[in-house]
């Protein structure tokens, strides 16, 4: 069975960075898509961002269409979203979760305990 692990969250002032990292175990089949979502009180949870098995493919949401990197490390079966930039919007726990498609978020399957950014000063 699939587990990940987030990690990498914290509180970081407007302006700064942070690195979330999304570890996976468990794979019975070629490495899967992984998306990260994120949900805020009181707000719908969201796609942030989704790379393709390979890493070929990126998709960003458009709130953070280029302050945010996603990347993939096979090897290391890790997946890293740098986050710069950051804004206090960016505030809310973000998951780490398989999808069978990265175009528009689809059929996510296995998902993390999900890690908090805060973004305040």
């Amino acid at each position: 069975q699939m587990h990940l692990v987030e990690s990498g969250g914290g509180l970081v002032q407007p302006g700064g960075s942070l690195k979330l990292s999304c570890v996976a175990s468990g794979w019975t089949k070629d490495p899967y898509n992984i998306a990260w979502f994120r949900q805020a009180p009181g707000r719908e949870r969201e796609g942030v961002s989704c790379i393709s098995n390979s890493g070929g493919s990126t998709y960003y949401a458009d709130s953070v269409k280029g302050r945010f990197a996603i990347s993939r490390d096979n090897v290391k079966n890790t997946v890293y979203l740098q986050m710069n930039s950051l804004k206090p919007e960016d505030t809310a726990v973000y998951y780490c979760a398989t999808v069978w498609f990265c175009s528009g978020y689809r059929d996510p399957d296995y998902w993390g305990q999900g890690t908090q950014v805060t973004v305040s000063s």
